[in-house]
């Protein structure tokens, strides 16, 4: 029961790690990728569909991605959602390609996307500690039903604190490194 109980846990948290990292993937740097345009959603006949299931995505330079609908009429469409996103992007047609060019950040956005860097990181360690809260809960529930002995929980919140511990640093890890990679001009 234990070794379920840490199992199941540190997936738990392993799987709140790769959410973080998606939602450092979709924070804006200096530098084009192909992961900022992917939460973008196009009303594709009459259902909303993610941008790269109706449209190849490309990088041509590190400052700009190419965007290249699969349907000549979705152009226009395509063009539309990428300038009405929340990324604040300019994407400009030529021919039947989107190029969407990065603006460079100014000091005072980077300064901001550090500050939802942190935020975003903070939120990742609170759900870390919250499976941690969960797992001991488990424990305690298991020593009260007598099915797990005192040493053996003891043992086990140990385990699960040490977990915890990873988890956390490599969140911290994380995020001081995005905020060195936004601070970069």
């Amino acid at each position: 029961m234990i070794a379920d109980i840490k199992k199941t846990t540190e997936q738990k948290m392993q799987k709140t790690v790769e959410n973080f990292k998606g939602s450092l993937g979709k924070i804006r740097t200096g530098r084009a990728h192909t992961g900022l345009l992917e939460h973008i959603k196009i009303d594709y006949y009459g259902a909303s569909m993610p941008i790269n299931q109706v449209a190849n995505l490309t990088l041509i330079d590190s400052h700009t991605i190419g965007v290249q609908p699969w349907e000549k009429k979705l152009l226009a469409t395509v063009e539309k959602a990428i300038r009405d996103s929340d990324l604040g992007l300019n994407p400009a047609a030529q021919g039947d390609v989107i190029r969407v060019p990065m603006p460079a950040l100014t000091e005072e956005r980077r300064r901001e996307l550090t500050k939802v860097v942190k935020h975003e990181a903070e939120d990742a360690r609170v759900a870390v500690r919250n499976v941690r809260r969960d797992a001991i809960g488990q424990f305690k529930d298991g020593m009260k039903a007598k099915t797990i002995s005192e040493d053996d929980e003891r043992r086990a919140q140990d385990d699960i604190q040490k977990l915890t511990d990873r988890f956390v640093a490599e969140i911290d890890k994380l995020s001081h490194a995005k905020e060195a990679e936004m601070m970069t001009v």
